[in-house]
């Protein structure tokens, strides 16, 4: 078998990922690679990080094999091989590895692939079109796995792939990045107590790989790590923030203002770091209340900056009847229902 490593002349790498002492490291929700090849085998081995040994919202992780799920799993070990496909003839095969449960908590490097093939592996081509999608736990796709509401979080029932920004993607057949915290907000994350959760804002994070618990082959914090904006150029950038922060300005109307007036700010960071981008700023999956402040946001923005490439979309606000997840996040048929929303939109928008 021929040993290969995720770098980009051999797969095609997707999200915001890092290449450290010759492993691909894992840490927001939907990282990974994809790659093809015509053989009749694909081994692959995974590294965990130090949270692997602790049995403690461990990185969830899902391949598939031309389209289909043939490992869903969660990394309890230092190293964990997997065999994912094995055939008597030659096939052609496309696998794809993502991360399927969020930063963190957890992360997960990709040390090496190996197959049985003539001419090695390739990575598959780009799509025509991209998108980031920047968000909280809706977007991470928190508790999809169990539709139990009153049930609380746990990585094991992460999927990012059957959360609304995830399926947006595909039907848009677009490649995706996703810069995703659950709990996380533009002045606070979610709080219980009328106190700022200022540990938990993602502007702190939006310029870096990653923020984690978990280190990359135990030695490098993925907050320590700049990202390059130039390694992926998003046609449109959906940011899905402000559930979180209404936890706190709750109908504070001084603390509705200080939400508008911080994220006029982020968006002008998004903005210098994705000068060609369109910006969609979303909300109301899990409530609408603050939607009012995020238009005014985006008017202020356009105002301030005369830049106009920017709008604004609201969700439908999810219902009971289509069920809750965990902590009474969105099930599937609301995840279903928000990426048909969102998929049409963006089409209407660029004419997709």
């Amino acid at each position: 078998m021929q040993v290969y490593k995720a770098k980009e002349n051999n797969v095609k790498v997707i999200g915001r990922t890092h290449y450290c002492n010759n492993v691909l490291w894992l840490a927001l929700s939907g990282g990974g690679v994809e790659f093809s090849f015509r053989g009749t085998k694909a081994v692959i081995t995974l590294m965990g990080d130090a949270v692997a040994s602790t049995g403690n919202n461990l990185a969830r992780i899902g391949i598939s094999v031309n389209g289909k799920r043939m490992i869903d799993d969660q990394v309890d070990q230092p190293l964990k091989t997997y065999t994912v496909f094995e055939s008597d003839t030659e096939q052609d095969v496309t696998v794809r590895i993502t991360k399927l449960s969020e930063a963190a908590m957890s992360t997960v490097g990709i040390q090496e692939i190996a197959v049985d093939a003539a001419d090695g592996i390739k990575p598959t081509p780009p799509k025509v079109h991209t998108i980031e999608f920047i968000g909280d736990s809706i977007t991470c796709g928190y508790g999809v796995d169990d539709e139990h509401e009153l049930h609380s979080f746990s990585t094991a029932t992460e999927d990012v792939t059957k959360a609304y920004a995830y399926l947006t993607a595909e039907q848009l057949e677009a490649d995706y990045s996703m810069v995703s915290y659950s709990g996380y907000g533009i002045i606070t994350g979610y709080t219980e107590n009328d106190e700022k959760l200022l540990t938990h804002l993602l502007p702190d994070y939006y310029e870096k790989v990653g923020k984690s618990e978990g280190k990359f082959d135990d030695c490098l914090l993925p907050q320590d790590v700049p990202w390059d904006f130039s390694k992926f150029t998003p046609d449109i950038i959906v940011i899905n923030l402000g559930t979180n922060d209404d936890s706190y300005t709750q109908e504070d109307k001084s603390k509705q203002t200080e939400y508008a007036e911080k994220y006029v700010e982020f968006l002008k960071m998004v903005r210098r770091n994705n000068s060609r981008s369109l910006i969609l700023c979303t909300l109301g999956i899990m409530g609408d209340r603050l939607y009012p402040f995020v238009e005014q946001v985006v008017k202020q923005y356009t105002q301030g900056t005369g830049d106009s490439n920017i709008s604004t979309m609201k969700f439908d606000v999810q219902l009971a009847a289509d069920g809750y997840a965990a902590d009474f996040h969105p099930s599937q048929a609301t995840h279903c229902k928000a990426a048909e929303k969102l998929t049409a939109h963006i089409r209407g928008l660029l004419k997709w």
